[in-house]
């Protein structure tokens, strides 16, 4: 199927909103290639178009880092997904979007206090892998600041990064003649909070002032805080459907989609007000790297109950190897609250405390999927499976799939890409 720019499929989504039609399409965060088959097999079977987000953290450069994932990079990731869609014949619409681009958003970066022209520097520089590499949508996030820790980054400082970035992106994609790609900004880190109607609509006429003086496109979404907010492996923060509302409408008058971040292990309630208060999209990340992690520990149990039956004589050591390699990750301290941040590692492994080890099992197992150690001990546990019968790649691509499909009912996706292509021939 021909390509649908990201910013007519929103456009479009909005126009709908007018009928009851429309829907929140899903932002993927892109957490193995096993979840790239389950969000495309999903995306294939039901009809509706996908968005993979991925943080630098995740995906990047080489020279910069490159990612945990599979230690993508911007064309080996998309090189991958591409990979998967030829598998299943996949004919539907996927896009390859960055999420949180810019300065100072790789860990390192930001832990070494890098100054600010150099930080500004690298994430050009990651920003040119991603339109190179065929990116549809990029996140031009300039909210971290490691000299402004715990503050609110001035405005004015927020929308003259923002505007740069956007900028260096238009002269390299134009230099490069390449299809016009979509922008998605922000006001604010997203922490748990709110954004006030007033900041937003305050950010949005400054931008589209600036943007206008320099003949740049508007983005196609603004982020806005909706009072979600993930610690551990749960939804700790409050939907609040009114200032959802409020910023969707707001955002709507200008063309521009409202999105929402920290969307991940949202109940059924919260996802079904997503469709009448018109948040246009949601990013969801981490839970489905969780699943993923709950999927090898599912198939580690079976393994074990074979050994007990005779039937496995060589076992693999899955559980421990992901559970090693996640607490020396030490990425669980994100997630964490309270004095459980401050733990090290050393403290964790002797403590011997079963409960705090599967809690950060739970949180970082999915950083660890591409240790050689991990990818050894998971296919040695495919084979033990494989002889009795049970394809564990297969249950662990539908484990994956289970989330993503309750959230694809609620949010009314079904059938969104064929409602989305008659809506653009009618224009």
């Amino acid at each position: 199927m021909n390509k649908l720019p990201i910013k007519t499929v929103v456009k479009n989504l909005l126009s709908l909103q007018e009928t009851g039609e429309s829907a929140t399409i899903l932002g993927i965060g892109p957490m193995s290639k096993n979840c790239v088959q389950a969000t495309l097999e999903l995306s294939k079977e039901d009809d509706y178009p996908v968005m993979f987000i991925a943080s630098r953290n995740q995906v990047d450069a080489d020279e910069l880092g490159g990612g945990y994932v599979n230690g993508w990079n911007q064309f080996t990731f998309a090189k991958a997904v591409e990979e998967v869609a030829e598998a299943i014949d996949y004919d539907n619409l996927y896009y390859l979007c960055r999420d949180h681009g810019g300065p100072w958003q790789r860990d390192k970066e930001r832990n070494d206090h890098l100054p600010t022209d150099v930080a500004m520097e690298l994430g050009k520089k990651s920003y040119l892998a991603d339109i190179e590499a065929g990116f549809d949508l990029l996140m031009i996030d300039p909210t971290k600041d490691p000299f402004e820790v715990g503050k609110v980054i001035p405005l004015d400082i927020v929308l003259e990064r923002t505007v740069e970035l956007i900028e260096f992106c238009e002269k390299e994609r134009k230099a490069r003649n390449l299809p016009e790609i979509g922008y998605e900004v922000g006001t604010e880190e997203t922490n748990g909070g709110l954004t006030s109607t007033e900041t937003y609509e305050t950010f949005i006429l400054r931008l589209k002032d600036e943007l206008e003086k320099r003949n740049l496109p508007m983005p196609t979404f603004i982020v806005g805080q909706t009072g979600t907010l993930i610690r551990k492996t749960e939804q700790m923060g409050t939907f609040n459907f009114k200032n959802a509302y409020d910023l969707a409408q707001m955002a709507k008058q200008y063309d521009v989609g409202l999105k929402e971040h920290n969307g991940d292990y949202l109940d059924d309630v919260t996802l079904l007000e997503h469709i009448p208060s018109q948040v246009t999209a949601t990013n969801i990340a981490p839970q489905y790297g969780t699943e993923e992690t709950r999927a090898y520990l599912n198939l580690a149990a079976v393994e074990e109950k074979l050994v007990e039956y005779g039937l496995v004589t060589e076992p693999s050591n899955t559980r421990e190897a992901l559970l090693i390699h996640a607490i020396k990750s030490e990425r669980w301290r994100k997630w964490m609250v309270g004095e459980q941040k401050e733990l090290t590692v050393d403290q964790i492994l002797a403590a011997n405390d079963d409960q705090l080890q599967a809690e950060i099992l739970d949180i970082a197992g999915h950083y660890t999927f591409n240790e050689d150690e991990v990818k050894a001990e998971i296919e040695k546990m495919y084979s033990n499976l494989k002889a009795h019968h049970i394809d564990g790649q297969r249950y662990v691509v539908d484990h994956i799939k289970r989330p993503i499909r309750d959230y694809a009912e609620c949010y009314n996706l079904k059938g969104t890409t064929s409602r989305i292509i008659k809506a653009a021939k009618e224009e």
